[in-house]
């Protein structure tokens, strides 16, 4: 058995510093079989840097309090695209493969939750960012890759174009 506090749990950042408070509570307490991370989201912060999929995880949000916004679109049709509110209270839930990207349209803080299972951690190369890419000129999928200066590289998989995001 294992047993914390939230607020016991060191803040992790994403490297594109979407958001100033995540908590992996998974990594905290060993977990082996799903992921689970805490946010407190701030008036435009986000969970992630933008619009992707996890080819390796189902993703659930919960929100605890305030309201997100995420913007979706489906892995057979990008043009398919939507935007849904989740309110306090409320959950949501992403298939292996649905692009997804949450974040916080209101002037309120926002607090919730990520989940991801089937494992504690998504491999690096299961993850797919939709971006413009400058090669092909449309907004394709792109690959990433966490580079040693902690930053994503993004690689086009369309083209092979790279780029590091800043």
């Amino acid at each position: 058995m294992e047993k914390t506090a939230i607020d016991d749990v060191e803040i992790e950042r994403n490297p594109m510093e979407v958001h100033s408070v995540r908590r992996p509570i998974s990594q905290a307490l060993g977990f082996t079989d799903f992921a689970m991370n805490y946010f407190e989201l701030e008036p435009g912060e986000s969970f992630s840097g933008g619009l992707h999929t996890h080819h390796d995880q189902e993703e659930v949000f919960y929100v605890q309090a305030g309201t997100v916004t995420f913007d979706t679109c489906s892995p057979d049709d990008e043009t398919d695209a939507r935007e849904v509110t989740v309110d306090a209270g409320e959950v949501i839930r992403f298939a292996p493969g649905e692009f997804q990207h949450g974040y916080n349209d209101s002037d309120e803080t926002v607090v919730g939750f990520a989940f991801g299972a089937p494992d504690a951690r998504h491999d690096w190369d299961q993850l797919e960012s939709l971006l413009y890419c400058r090669e092909c000129e449309a907004e394709v999928g792109h690959g990433l890759e966490l580079t040693d200066e902690g930053t994503f590289r993004m690689t086009c998989t369309e083209c092979g174009h790279s780029f590091v995001a800043d």
